[in-house]
């Protein structure tokens, strides 16, 4: 089993693709090689392989990324399956994992939804887009000081409240707040359960 995530960033058209493609290009090249394990298309699409365990973790670094830019946001659809054909371009490889992926984002769009999964295991996906919709209304309000302080823990999970208060030039009581504002803790649990459900396929 492999994962899919397709994605598209919501609000682009209004805000300067100079700003954040190239930081998104730069996060999924740090992941790995481009285009065989992901691609950016039609200019503000994406598509990303990889591990079923990472998956989730790996949809909130873009989140996060994506939420520091003032009224951007972005639509990720996981689909988890197979892989029938591997090609030398993601977009052109396929298999149940591609299909779910690629359909879901349709039907996510449609619904006004920004994050869902879809897997064989329809408890499974049950389960979890309950868990999403419910982690969605945190996720979808970050606000540009959450999100950074989330993606910055997110890729380096090392990092200390004093090593962040010199990095954003604020108080560590202030990265404090900001930590607990923005529930991080939480997210951790919720990465741990996905990863434990997720064993269940």
């Amino acid at each position: 089993m492999i994962a899919i995530i397709t994605g598209d960033i919501i609000n682009s058209q209004k805000t300067d693709s100079e700003l954040w493609l190239p930081k998104l290009k730069n996060l999924l090249g740090s992941w790995s090689a481009t285009p065989e394990n992901w691609e950016v298309y039609r200019g503000d699409e994406f598509q990303v392989k990889c591990s079923v365990d990472e998956v989730f973790r790996k949809c909130l670094v873009i989140k996060s990324l994506i939420r520091t830019f003032e009224n951007l946001d972005v639509r990720l659809a996981i689909g988890i399956g197979n892989e029938v054909f591997l090609s030398e371009k993601i977009t052109e490889s396929n298999g149940s994992a591609y299909v779910n992926s690629g359909r879901l984002l349709n039907d996510i769009k449609a619904e006004g939804k920004t994050l869902a999964i879809k897997t064989e295991n329809d408890k499974v996906n049950r389960d979890l887009n309950i868990l999403f919709k419910w982690a969605s209304i945190d996720f979808d309000n970050w606000t540009v000081a959450n999100a950074e302080i989330i993606h910055r823990l997110l890729t380096n999970s090392e990092l200390t409240q004093d090593e962040l208060a010199k990095v954003f030039n604020i108080t560590q009581s202030s990265v404090s707040q900001r930590v607990k504002r923005s529930n991080y803790d939480l997210i951790q649990e919720t990465d741990q359960y996905f990863r434990k459900k997720i064993t269940e396929l």
